[in-house]
């Protein structure tokens, strides 16, 4: 944990993943929100064309220079994926699908084309398909924090609007909010976002840096500024994490460890978050099965008592079940305080009195609330 702080390659590498966490994170959730997942997807993709061409245009690997052609490619692939909505009867997923396969092809063959052609600077720019975090030194860290400040400045400039356009557009607009504007500023700032992470996870991966934080942070609330926070946080721990373990051994590629670092944080939000947490849920279904199944028995106690003893043989003859069976579930009664044992059977307690005349006037009003087992 100290070389974070002493190791210069490390510290870099680190800071531009935790960058690209934050303001990848905190944009992902409004691209989930909005259900455009699959948006940063295209928007990755389509940005090693306009590496290529960068590269081709200028002849020069400066990294500013090639996450601007990035920028723009990714741009003009939402501008045009946009269109084709908007003047075709094609569905989203299909108009994102052929945008990305279009864009990712066509990089692929400049990519082919640049690397035959006698020039020894090309080398290396195959590595922003997967991503290159090791290369990143103090002066790409700089520009990533531009590229995250300008991203994060007009993300809370514009919160409350990008908030109401994602929730309610149509009351958004009626508002006389400028709604394809906004929609489309906000396209804008994931393609900073994608510009952030080129470098450290490439064009293949970064989509998972743009969603996966996201859908982790919305297993643990329903409040949209707590969960653009912990987005953020998970990106940033995910970034982090997967650069030291990266620095632990030789030959340990940092992109698709800061992925296995938010996929492990998405998968114990899965089953762990209190709110939707496979795990809490499985153990509410459970718990609400159990009270079900005990306020049956109560129902069945005070039909028996209005008829005669309650008894673990009347029991068993009214649910035609065993006779432990019955003990048992009298014995459940009793630990619920619901019943206690007396010398000709087991009577109600007043509190099962209470719970059994409560439950008779659910069953009056709402039949369905105890279905016929």
């Amino acid at each position: 944990m100290l070389e974070l702080f002493t190791d210069y390659t490390l510290r870099n590498v680190a800071l531009g993943s935790a960058l690209l966490g934050v303001v990848g994170g905190a944009l992902g959730t409004f691209a989930m929100l909005r259900r455009q997942s699959l948006l940063g997807d295209v928007l990755a993709h389509a940005a090693l064309p306009g590496i290529c061409l960068a590269f081709l245009l200028t002849g020069a690997k400066a990294p500013l220079v090639l996450l601007v052609g990035g920028g723009l490619a990714g741009w003009l692939a939402a501008w045009l994926a946009l269109a084709v909505l908007r003047h075709t009867r094609l569905p989203e997923d299909s108009a994102l699908g052929v945008m990305l396969s279009s864009f990712f092809g066509f990089g692929i063959a400049l990519l082919t084309f640049i690397q035959q052609r006698d020039n020894a600077n090309q080398a290396g720019l195959d590595q922003y398909i997967f991503g290159q975090a090791a290369t990143i030194v103090a002066a790409d860290v700089a520009n990533f924090a531009l590229l995250a400040g300008m991203a994060l400045a007009l993300l809370g400039l514009f919160y409350k609007e990008f908030k109401l356009t994602t929730f309610d557009p149509g009351y958004a607009q009626s508002l006389g909010l400028p709604v394809r504007g906004l929609g489309t500023l906000l396209t804008s700032l994931v393609v900073l976002a994608v510009m952030v992470g080129l470098q450290t996870v490439g064009v293949v991966l970064m989509a998972a840096m743009l969603i996966a934080p996201a859908a982790a942070a919305r297993q643990w609330t329903d409040r949209l500024g707590v969960m653009l926070a912990l987005s953020a946080l998970f990106g940033a721990l995910a970034g982090v994490s997967g650069a030291l373990i990266s620095a632990s051994r030789e030959n340990l590629p940092t992109g698709p460890l800061v992925v296995l670092a938010v996929s492990a944080i998405l998968l114990v939000s899965l089953f762990f978050a209190p709110q939707r947490g496979l795990v809490w849920d499985w153990a509410r279904t459970r718990q609400n099965r159990k009270r079900v199944h005990l306020e049956r028995l109560l129902l069945d106690a005070l039909a028996l008592l209005q008829h005669g003893p309650l008894t673990p043989q009347a029991l068993a003859q009214h649910r035609r079940e065993s006779l432990a069976a019955a003990t048992r579930h009298l014995e459940a009664l009793e630990a619920q305080g619901w019943v206690r044992p007396g010398p000709q059977g087991y009577r109600l307690t007043p509190a099962g009195q209470q719970k059994a005349l409560e439950l008779q006037m659910a069953l009056r009003s709402q039949p369905s609330v105890f279905p016929s087992p």
